[in-house]
């Protein structure tokens, strides 16, 4: 079995276009959250997401290529090649036919969508460019990312809600430790901020009409946000031999359902997925002092997620850092998991742990020990990074600093 490393990591986000701005934002607890721009939203009962501010796809792409990529295949392609430049990795002949793309995510080409259907059903329009599907299809960004680099290994995508891409990131490393491939490409995207979307996501009367707070006692729900996470795992062993710097290991995965409801979850199916990932890797409960909540600021999640921390930590909970970077990033859905990863790993590895902004007061109900508004300096040997989705699926990823 192969020990498996992270040597790149791309981020396309509400908070930072890449991994400099993400980390500086992140370090500073400072909120990506604000008016919606993008959209008229005045028939929308909420007004504020995580937008990513000032990207232009003609600067990452040409102009013709643009016509097949919906904006959640631009993040997550974007986001891919800042991770495999910031590796070093190099695509011999060898590695192309051992190498693959694993990503999720939960809506694909909702922006393509949206557009086609209101052209379709409000102007009657009945003839569209031949772009739809390729568009719109959740696997865009695998299939790009594979065709730029010529990768010809196990390539796919997961949509399982907001767990998509923390169970692309576990598959890639378990086909990686398992010596399938050698190395992967990895993470997610998402870009749901458009009128449809909003709208669907308004009957559920879980978006909160302010901010994200999430484990605070006046916490009125989440925020929508948009954006990508892409990493480059390989063998520990391969990392090594051509000299990469490594960021953190990954050590475990583990993965759960709740089998109770749609979209109450249950706090015994989080703790399973938190208790497996930790015996995957081999990681005892003692060494964790880092947890990247799932943390939605809905009244619900927080002291669900709180209980389930309580059940696999015990007495050694207060002993775990806690904090929801959603707070400044917004909820990415499908590429949320892959967000928060690089969170993660990037706060193992400069040692300061990225706060949870806009907290105000701890609710009673959640006992663990938040990160308030300013990132926490700490030497931490191993963290988790929790995601927990509609229809009850939980994924949970295990890592350990890098000395």
């Amino acid at each position: 079995m192969n020990r498996v490393v992270i040597t790149g990591v791309g981020v396309v986000s509400a908070i930072g276009k890449n991994v400099g701005e993400f980390w500086d934002s992140l370090s500073n607890g400072r909120s990506g959250i604000g008016p919606i721009s993008k959209l008229d939203n005045s028939t929308i009962r909420f007004r504020n997401a995580a937008e990513i501010k000032g990207f232009d796809g003609l600067e990452h792409f040409e102009e013709k290529n643009l016509l097949w990529l919906d904006p959640f295949a631009q993040y997550g392609i974007v986001a891919a090649r800042e991770a495999v430049n910031a590796s070093g990795i190099e695509f011999d002949d060898k590695l192309k036919d051992r190498c693959g793309v694993i990503t999720g995510s939960c809506l694909g080409g909702k922006m393509t969508e949206d557009e086609l259907y209101y052209k379709l059903y409000a102007e009657g329009q009945q003839r569209h460019q031949p772009i739809a599907i390729p568009r719109g299809m959740s696997n865009a960004v695998a299939s790009h990312v594979s065709m730029e680099y010529g990768l010809t290994g196990a390539t796919f995508t997961t949509s399982t809600a907001c767990s998509s891409a923390n169970h692309a990131i576990g598959q890639a490393f378990w086909l990686v430790r398992q010596g399938t491939l050698d190395a992967a490409i990895t993470g997610g995207s998402e870009a749901p901020i458009c009128y449809g979307n909003l709208k669907a996501w308004e009957t559920m009367r879980v978006v909160s009409p302010d901010t994200c707070r999430p484990f605070s006692k006046d916490r009125t729900g989440m925020i929508l946000g948009e954006g990508a996470a892409m990493f480059v795992i390989e063998s520990l062993e391969r990392a090594q031999a051509r000299g990469a710097e490594i960021i953190a290991e990954i050590v475990g995965f583990g993965m759960s359902a709740d089998a109770h409801h749609l979209t109450m979850p249950l706090a015994n199916g989080a703790a399973k997925a938190m208790r497996q990932a930790l015996e995957d890797g081999n990681v005892a409960v003692e060494e964790v002092g880092y947890a990247n909540a799932h943390g939605t600021a809905t009244q619900a999640n927080d002291t669900m997620e709180a209980e389930a921390l309580g059940i696999v930590f015990g007495e050694h909970v207060k002993n775990v850092a806690v904090s929801s970077t959603k707070s400044m990033h917004g909820h990415a859905l499908g590429a949320a998991g892959a967000i928060e990863a690089a969170a993660t790993v990037l706060g193992l590895r400069n040692k300061l742990l990225p706060p949870t902004a806009n907290f105000t007061e701890i609710d009673p109900q959640c006992n663990v020990d938040v990160i308030a508004n300013k990132a926490r300096p700490a030497d931490v040997d191993a963290a988790i990074s929790s995601s927990f989705a509609f229809g009850g699926l939980n994924a949970v990823l295990a890592f350990r600093s890098w000395q």
